[in-house]
């Protein structure tokens, strides 16, 4: 007992011999686990007031935030199977891959609502999977931020050089994948602007992306996969390629390619000149065309909203359920 008191009172060792010699910790309080705690005890007022007090918060967020998504303005067209010519139909792979095809192809969109500028036009890639980790991997990110390491590949697999081993710049399978359908954009007879700066992470562009890294022996093989380079840019300054590279999580993704800088009003139609070059039929993907405004929460998005009305409208639930238990019988 007297040992065990004294362990206690002075947070030391045991002075024992035996104590002295052994590996394990020293007596704390900290190891023993005794250190002060808060054990509050959930009386029913204190468990009600909780829940009442946590729906009250997030209910009116889950409603700003749903209001917020509803005022967004958002218009998708999916163009990749109306683009394929009627002869095609049956063989939309070989359509694509046939550079002698005009890929020209023209949509005509109706603004539902007043869009207030800036628009955001987005590429939507379904069935798309950037996070296959082969592809995930398939990159140097040295190569693409320092000019003197333009000749490390390592990583790059199966793009890392052309058929005579020449280096690529930039090297692996996500820039060699970068999406290259274009789209232009006119309202009756005035063509729309759409600003391409700015549109990748400042931080990206200072830190990832070299301002001295030029494309090299990009998109020379003999089996393109998107978009060429242009060599007298550099990287840091080829902001698709900048958006492209982060890639997505999931399958259904979009990727910001400009903005449209003025108004469009309700009942407006927008012709849409595109070229359909990119290859989705060879894994049955899908392509759409997102215009779209934000609010001071984003873009359209429901998810959050519902999820604080979910959460909300459980606590006050779960309040009114203790408080009926609780005045049926009290403890």
């Amino acid at each position: 007992m007297n040992n065990n008191g004294a362990g206690s009172s002075s947070g030391s060792g045991d002075a024992s011999p035996a104590r002295r010699n052994s590996k394990r910790p020293k007596y704390s309080r900290f190891t023993q686990q005794e250190l002060p705690a808060c054990k509050p005890i959930l009386t029913p007022q204190w468990v009600i007031s909780v829940f009442t007090l946590v729906g009250i918060i997030f209910v009116p967020i889950g409603v700003a935030a749903l209001l917020a998504s509803n005022d967004v303005v958002e218009i998708i067209d999916r163009y990749d199977a109306v683009c394929v010519p009627q002869n095609m139909t049956n063989d939309k792979v070989g359509y694509i891959q046939n550079d002698a095809i005009d890929k020209t192809c023209t949509r005509r969109i109706k603004v539902p609502k007043d869009m207030n500028q800036p628009i955001y036009v987005y590429y939507q890639l379904d069935n798309f999977y950037q996070n296959h980790r082969r592809y995930v991997k398939s990159r140097n990110d040295g190569q693409l931020r320092d000019r003197s390491k333009e000749n490390d590949t390592s990583g790059c697999d199966p793009e890392k050089t052309t058929s005579n081993g020449v280096p690529i710049v930039p090297c692996g399978l996500i820039a060699w994948s970068l999406f290259n359908d274009t789209y232009n954009f006119t309202r009756g007879n005035k063509a729309l602007t759409v600003n391409t700066t700015d549109i990748s992470w400042k931080s990206d562009r200072d830190h990832k992306f070299g301002d001295d890294v030029f494309p090299k022996n990009f998109q020379n093989g003999n089996l393109t996969g998107g978009k060429k380079l242009d060599p007298n840019k550099p990287l840091s300054q080829q902001e698709d390629l900048i958006v492209w590279m982060r890639t997505a999580a999931l399958p259904t993704f979009r990727k910001l390619y400009g903005r449209i800088e003025v108004d469009l009003k309700e009942n407006d139609t927008i012709t849409v000149t595109l070229k359909n070059y990119y290859n989705t039929y060879s894994f049955s993907g899908k392509k759409k065309l997102v215009l779209s405004t934000t609010s001071w929460l984003g873009g359209k998005n429901n998810f959050l909203g519902i999820a604080y009305l979910t959460v909300g409208g459980l606590c006050f639930f779960l309040a009114t359920t203790f408080t009926v238990v609780y005045l049926v019988k009290p403890r």
